[in-house]
């Protein structure tokens, strides 16, 4: 499943030109999804509030944003639309919509057949079986997606395990789906209430790319979108940079680290060792790639702590130049000390399995 990143919109709170700038500035960056919310639409002043939405979809779709309308069944009942008919969302120019509440199962499964061709977004941030439920009415499972919520109160976002279980039933249908991360100063948002928009609380106060290095981590969630408008040109651009398909880890090096020890560090697609040790993360490429090159002993005798970076030195013989991440606390002289991986980054190394895939990169 290809990933992609993507950002919110609030059409009821905004203002359309700062919106605008918005997109473009995420469209240039390579955000391609839109959250959009409709349930604050009230009857009235409906017509200019659904030209209002019309302006801002078309304009997101002229630059190439899938755009997903988050809806529920009272929005249905104020727009006097039935769940048979979903043209109106089409004119609107949307790309689907989102079920912020569940319907029957059969209902769900109905719509994902309409005529219009839109996808059809189930809220993934229960541990029920509504997903199986629907599955079970045999639905158009293509255009079935699934999206968590986000949480705009303090202390109100899902807890991590509930998040994976959750998630894990989506995935096992090979459904697509997404979560939200938060700006650390992006006000805006669905209701008046905004201390963040994240779907799990622990990244409430994280950095922004470290949120989304921590969903795609976890293999569970295909597109990342931001909650709050509107983040900052530098989230935007750090939330752009993260690699979306390989955990890449920061790293702080030690002042005696060679130009060869960085080369090893920073120029090579690492893997964990299939046999694994719960002591290290092992490298093993490098050594073979590196054999001829020396590298003698140096920062070598300290005691060696989880998040540490270690490359074999001249002593280690078939294992010199191969790299490590130290998991327990050992010492060994034949090991040099290079590089650590950044403090709150250090909890991502359990997601690095046998035969996993990582790159290591100085900031």
């Amino acid at each position: 499943m290809l990933r992609e990143i993507g950002i919110s919109i609030y059409p009821d709170h905004s203002d359309p030109k700062q919106d605008q700038i918005y997109l473009e500035k995420a469209a240039t960056l390579g955000y391609t999804r839109v959250f959009m919310s409709m349930l604050e639409v009230s009857p009235e002043n409906q017509t200019a509030t659904l030209e209002k939405f019309s302006q801002i979809i078309h304009f997101a779709r002229d630059l190439n944003f899938e755009v997903i309308l988050d809806i529920n069944p009272q929005t249905f009942t104020k727009l006097g639309i039935s769940y048979q008919d979903l043209s109106l969302f089409k004119a609107l120019g949307a790309s689907g919509i989102r079920l912020d509440e569940a319907f029957s199962g059969l209902q769900e499964s109905l719509l994902s057949y309409n005529p219009e061709g839109l996808k059809i977004e189930l809220n993934m941030s229960n541990d029920v079986a509504y997903l199986d439920n629907i599955m079970t009415y045999q639905p158009n499972a293509p255009f079935i997606y699934g999206c968590h919520n986000l949480y705009p109160q303090k202390g109100s976002g899902l807890p991590y395990d509930f998040f994976v279980k959750a998630s894990q039933r989506f995935k096992k249908y090979g459904i697509k789906t997404a979560a939200f991360v938060t700006s650390q100063t992006a006000t805006g948002g669905p209701w008046t209430i905004n201390d963040g928009l994240p779907t799990l609380e622990i990244h409430r106060d994280w950095p922004i790319a470290l949120q989304a290095k921590h969903l795609f981590a976890t293999n569970l969630i295909d597109t990342v979108i931001i909650g709050n408008a509107y983040a900052t040109d530098e989230e935007l651009a750090q939330l752009a940079a993260v690699n979306r398909y390989c955990l890449t880890l920061n790293v702080e090096y030690e002042q005696q680290t060679t130009t060869l020890e960085k080369e090893i560090v920073e120029k090579n697609l690492h893997f964990r060792r299939g046999d694994i040790t719960d002591l290290v993360i092992r490298s093993t490429q490098p050594r073979v790639k590196y054999a001829q090159k020396a590298n003698p002993a140096h920062n070598h005798t300290q005691e060696l702590q989880l998040g540490d970076i270690v490359i074999g030195n001249d002593d280690f013989k078939n294992y010199k130049n191969e790299l490590q991440i130290i998991l327990k606390p050992q010492q060994d002289i034949r090991k040099n000390l290079v590089a650590r991986i950044k403090p709150e980054e250090r909890f991502l190394l359990e997601y690095i399995k046998p035969w996993t895939k990582f790159k290591l990169q100085a900031q």
